[in-house]
């Protein structure tokens, strides 16, 4: 019997919300692909504009993803260029109409799809770190199925993109100090959460935490950081990520 899709939301939510590693990562993603019948994914992030340093969380076959990375594939990767270039979700392929605009290296296309990475569709990630990140969704064929949950579906998995960054980049590339001033990642996690505007009660049930928790790990910090207000706290938070 298939799980209703608040019922899965909800797992996908604590999942991430206990992950504390890329494997934790991977288990998170996998439990809502997963739920929407989607066996391929690529979460891919770089610390910077520069495409050095990727972190990436993958269900693509592994003969790929090393091939990918030993030959620093991600320099000239269109789909990573597209994402680049555009803030919106947006699919590609070989045989898309879209995908015969913009995909200039049908060659690097030809050579996914030998491993089955033919087509699909990317959600683009920005923050105000500076960091660039995309999470892909493919498959070896456009599909009626595949086509219509991008198409029905395109919100919720923007959604589920934006969250799965907000804790992977924490995971992967964690911030511990805010000027010079170093803070749990949990109360790191809280902050990013209150620089959205966040209260501690919507802090608290995205983290999968009460509200007194969550306030007390704003507090926490607040008080680490030596300063009266949550906003003086964010202020300080967001300016150290620009640097």
């Amino acid at each position: 019997m298939r799980v209703p899709v608040s019922r899965a939301f909800q797992d996908y939510l604590d999942e991430l919300a206990a992950s504390t590693d890329s494997a934790g990562l991977f288990a998170a993603i996998n439990k809502i692909a997963q739920f929407y019948d989607l066996t391929s994914f690529a979460y891919i992030l770089a610390p910077s504009e520069k495409a050095s340093g990727i972190k990436l969380i993958s269900s693509y076959p592994t003969s790929w993803t090393s091939h990918y990375l030993a030959n620093g594939y991600e320099l000239r990767d269109p789909v990573i260029a597209m994402a680049r270039a555009v803030p919106d979700p947006f699919d590609w392929g070989l045989e898309t109409e879209t995908g015969s605009r913009w995909i200039g290296d049908q060659l690097f296309m030809r050579e996914a799809a030998d491993f089955g990475i033919r087509c699909g569709f990317t959600f683009p990630i920005r923050d105000r770190r500076s960091q660039y990140a995309a999470l892909s969704f493919a498959s070896d064929h456009w599909s009626p199925n595949f086509r219509s949950c991008f198409e029905r579906q395109r919100q919720v998995f923007h959604l589920l993109a934006m969250l799965f960054h907000a804790k992977a980049r924490i995971t992967l590339t964690p911030m511990s100090a805010v000027g010079g001033v170093h803070l749990s990642p949990r109360e790191v996690e809280c902050l990013m959460w209150a620089t959205q505007g966040k209260s501690a009660w919507e802090i608290g049930k995205i983290l999968n935490l009460s509200r007194r928790t969550a306030a007390f790990h704003l507090d926490n910090a607040k008080s680490k950081l030596g300063v009266r207000t949550i906003q003086q706290a964010v202020a300080l938070f967001c300016s150290s990520q620009k640097r």
